[in-house]
């Protein structure tokens, strides 16, 4: 059996935001983090126009506060966040959420942090054999080496590194499909100053 190369195709995709929420903002405790919440946003968006379910954490709320509202007032209606306290997102709410779709092999993944929540959720996903696309643009930690070699792990571990505009653009595959000038227009909106390049060790 070949290899995998990490095709996107959105009748079997699934995106998971992990743990973007006030407090990390607040007391700018994440590297980026402007940069994080805005490739988030415009992936949640990005998947309603594919019809993508979304699947969204929170790391203990009750002291950490909720998801940041330019990703909340994106969310479609099914798309509650799940609270948790473990660190990874394939907690069993998100696991009965997937369960609703078993159509879904891959999973689009960004947020925080990349070397703890999303560098966990990843290696969950991984060993239960989902294919797993780590959005580097959309991933962050409060230090750049964590960061970096958290999202090395991933790739080291069989994931695939993308950026947001490469997942859109994957997605879509052909500028003839429906969802083609929505990506457009989201790729060209402006953004904050990117997160570097993870360049591999």
């Amino acid at each position: 059996m070949s290899r995998s190369v990490g095709k996107l195709n959105p009748k079997t995709a699934a995106l998971f935001v992990c743990d973007i929420q006030d407090v990390f903002r607040q007391k700018n405790l994440i590297l980026g983090y402007d940069a994080v919440i805005d490739c988030a946003r415009r992936l949640v968006r990005g998947a309603a126009a594919f019809d993508i379910p979304v699947m969204v954490t929170e790391q203990y709320p009750s002291r950490l506060g909720s998801t940041v509202e330019e990703i909340k007032e994106c969310l479609p209606a099914s798309s509650v966040p799940v609270a948790k306290t473990e660190f990874t997102m394939f907690v069993p709410e998100i696991q009965q959420q997937l369960q609703k779709h078993p159509e879904v092999q891959s999973i689009i993944l960004c947020g925080i942090e990349g070397h703890i929540c999303v560098l966990q959720t990843a290696l969950d996903l991984l060993e239960r054999k989902y294919e797993v696309h780590v959005v580097t643009d959309g991933v962050s930690s409060s230090k750049w080496h964590d960061r970096t070699v958290g999202i090395q792990r991933i790739a080291q571990c069989g994931g695939f590194l993308a950026t947001a505009e490469m997942v859109l653009f994957q997605l879509a595959g052909d500028s003839k499909h429906a969802a083609f000038k929505q990506v457009t227009a989201l790729v060209k909106e402006s953004r904050p100053k990117p997160l570097p390049i993870v360049s591999m060790l």
